[in-house]
């Protein structure tokens, strides 16, 4: 599966903006992401295992707050963060 990555994220991934990825989860994706590109996983997901508040995560056009949402290989995840500033 293709996973979009944010910008603020790409330190992750060596500037990367997407990555391949395999599971069959939103949580085993990312748990691959994170074997992968070690921390990732940490700014996306909370100690609780829950998206944090600052983060979206869409599967093709849908956003998903359940880690548990089911994927496919050809399903397209995309992680987004939100900005703040002032």
């Amino acid at each position: 599966m293709i996973v979009r990555i944010p910008t603020p994220l790409r330190s992750y991934t060596d500037e990367a903006s997407k990555a391949e990825a395999d599971g069959s989860t939103v949580d085993e994706v990312l748990i691959d992401l994170d074997r992968r590109f070690p921390g990732l996983r940490f700014r996306v997901v909370d100690e609780q295992g829950r998206l944090r508040p600052h983060m979206k995560v869409f599967v093709n056009v849908e956003a998903v707050r359940d880690l548990a949402t089911p994927v496919g290989e050809r399903d397209e995840l995309t992680i987004m963060q939100a900005l703040s500033g002032g």
